[in-house]
C-alpha cells in the first residue's frame, strides 16, 4: 500500500484484506457503478494515480461545492484501487440514492467507441464489487448492484434508463449499461467470483435499527462520554442507519464484535422492511395525491421512521411508500 494526498493505493489482494478489517457503522445496501468519463485513458500515464485522484477531488470540491471527493473508491486501468471519500459518508454520486451506497468510479470513458477497458481493470472491478458484496452481505442483483444510467438526473427516481439519464457507467461497460446488460453480463461475473460463499446476513443479535439525526455522531469506546472516542471508526453521519446490539441507559452499542457506542439522544428508531411488490411507487408525501418521485423494487430493504395510516416514511427522507407493500422484518 502507498498513501499520498490522503488517498491510499491498493492492489486487489490488498483491498480484499483491508476491506475485511475496516470498521463501518453505516448500513450498506447497494454498490454503485460509474465511469469517470473525464478523466479517461488519455489522462492516465501508468503512474499518476494520486495526481488524477487529487484532481478529481479538487474539481468536486471547488467546482461542485462538495465537501470531499464524491466517490469512495476509484479503479484505474492497471487494476489499482485508490480510496476516496470516507466510508462513513454517503457518496455524492447518484442524486437521491446515496444514503446506503458505496460508490465505485472506474477511470475511463466506456461509452462505445471510446476507451477499451483493460483486462486488469475488468478483473479489479469484478473483484472489488464481489469483495463489497461479501463485506456487506449483499446478494448480487440489480437492486444491490446499480448503474448510474438507471436513475433520472433531476429527481433521482429509478426509471431504468428511459429518460433524462447519463450513459454512466458507459454504453460499453461489460456489454452495456441497461438493466438487461447488467443481468446478462455483469451480475454472473460477481456470482462466479462469490461461488461457494454463502450470503447470509445474521441479524439475530440485532435488537433494533436507528437513524442518525446529528450532522456527525461520535462513536465512543464505551457507554458514556467518559470513554474515549473510538479510533478505529469515523463519526456516523446524518441519516446513516445503524444496527443496535445492546443498550445501556441512553447509550447504544452499534457493533457486534467491538466496543462501539453512540448516544441514543442523537438517533431515531427506524424499522427494517422488505418491499413485497414488484414495483413500489415512492411519493413525496403520505398519499396518492403526492407526486411519485422514485420506485423501489421487490426484495429491496427500506427503513421506516414514521407512519400515517397505511403510509410509511422512509428513514429521514421526505419519501413515502404504501405500507401494504412492505413486509416488516
Amino acid at each position: 500500500m502507498e498513501t499520498k494526498y490522503g488517498f491510499t493505493k491498493m492492489s486487489i489482494d490488498e483491498f480484499i484484506s483491508w476491506m475485511q478489517q475496516v470498521s463501518i457503522s453505516r448500513t450498506i445496501l447497494a454498490v454503485q457503478q460509474h465511469h469517470t468519463y473525464l478523466p479517461d485513458y488519455t489522462h492516465f500515464d501508468g503512474s499518476n494515480h494520486f495526481e488524477r485522484q487529487k484532481a478529481m477531488k479538487d474539481y468536486h470540491v471547488l467546482n461542485n461545492g462538495w465537501n470531499d471527493i464524491g466517490q469512495h473508491f476509484t479503479i484505474f486501468p492497471d487494476g489499482s484501487i485508490l480510496t476516496g471519500r470516507g466510508l462513513e459518508k454517503a457518496p455524492a454520486c447518484i442524486y437521491g440514492q446515496n444514503a446506503h451506497a458505496i460508490c465505485l468510479e472506474n477511470l475511463g470513458n466506456f461509452d462505445i467507441g471510446h476507451d477499451q477497458m483493460t483486462t486488469w481493470q475488468q478483473a479489479s472491478i469484478v473483484a472489488v464489487t464481489a469483495a463489497l458484496c461479501t463485506r456487506f452481505n449483499l446478494r448480487p442483483s440489480i437492486e444491490t448492484i446499480v448503474y448510474h444510467h438507471w436513475f433520472d438526473l433531476t429527481s433521482g427516481a429509478r426509471n431504468n434508463g428511459t429518460r433524462n439519464n447519463k450513459s454512466c457507467p458507459g454504453t460499453g461497460f461489460f456489454g452495456g449499461n441497461k438493466v438487461a446488460d447488467c443481468q446478462a453480463n455483469f451480475i454472473p461475473l460477481i456470482q462466479s467470483k462469490l461461488a461457494g460463499h454463502v450470503m447470509r446476513e445474521d441479524t439475530s443479535d440485532v435488537q433494533s435499527y436507528v437513524a442518525v439525526t446529528a450532522s456527525a455522531l461520535r462513536v465512543r469506546s464505551g457507554p458514556s462520554t467518559q470513554h474515549r472516542v473510538a479510533s478505529d471508526v469515523s463519526s456516523a453521519q446524518y441519516g446513516a442507519i445503524l444496527r443496535v446490539y445492546e443498550q445501556q441507559g441512553d447509550w447504544l452499542k452499534i457493533s457486534k464484535s467491538k466496543q462501539h457506542w453512540v448516544s441514543e439522544r442523537y438517533t431515531v428508531l427506524v424499522e427494517r422492511a422488505i418491499v413485497s411488490a414488484d414495483v413500489l411507487r415512492v411519493r413525496s408525501g403520505p398519499g396518492t395525491s403526492f407526486a411519485a418521485v422514485d420506485n423501489r423494487y421487490k426484495g429491496e430493504v427500506v427503513f421506516v421512521s414514521r407512519s400515517e395510516g397505511q403510509w410509511c416514511r422512509i428513514a429521514l427522507d421526505d419519501r413515502w411508500v404504501n405500507g401494504a407493500s412492505l413486509e416488516m422484518d
